[in-house]
């Protein structure tokens, strides 16, 4: 199975402002779509964390995914679904380990993990296995992290960088956790 993480950041490592707010995203929607549609055709299934699921949920507009996501929380049972999400959204309290065997159970091959404390959840259980980040180019200085504390370093490698016009920079790294020391 493949763990990704695929997510906007400032250039100061921020994914939100500290109430959770993505308004600085919103200069960036125009027609590029960042190689958004590409990554998420090959993703079996949205492990999305609660704050980013009530994010979506007040957006304007239709649900925007297509894969089923399941909503990571302990705030939350499956009968908090909203009735024009049943059958799309499931809900779990599972630790990180525990719900990707149930997924893997479930057939998912590829598992996109959304949302900065489900990230950090995944990330300190070592378990992301692509890092995808977009950086904008906008300081917020403050906000919610990306990143959090470990209990020791995560190594990864580069693997590629595009940049955009409108001034994004795109970075995928890939992690070393399953490279084996060359003998």
């Amino acid at each position: 199975m493949i763990v990704s993480v695929y997510i906007a950041v400032s250039l100061d490592g921020f994914i939100a402002r500290k109430d959770g707010s993505v308004d600085w995203l919103e200069h960036e929607s125009g027609a590029e779509d960042y190689g958004y549609r590409s990554f998420i055709e090959t993703v079996d299934v949205l492990a999305m964390g609660r704050n980013t699921f009530d994010q979506v949920r007040s957006f304007d507009g239709n649900w925007p995914y297509q894969v089923p996501v399941v909503v990571v929380t302990r705030a939350m049972s499956e009968d908090d679904v909203p009735a024009d999400l049943v059958g799309r959204v499931s809900v779990s309290a599972r630790k990180p380990e525990a719900l990707l065997r149930q997924l893997a159970e479930r057939g998912a091959k590829h598992v996109y993990v959304d949302g900065g404390l489900l990230v950090q959840s995944f990330l300190h259980a070592g378990l992301v296995d692509r890092l995808i980040l977009t950086r904008l180019p906008v300081l917020l200085g403050d906000g919610i992290p990306l990143f959090g504390p470990l209990d020791g370093d995560l190594r990864f490698e580069h693997a590629t960088t595009k940049s955009f016009p409108s001034g994004l920079v795109q970075t995928e790294y890939r992690s070393l956790r399953h490279t084996q020391p060359a003998t």
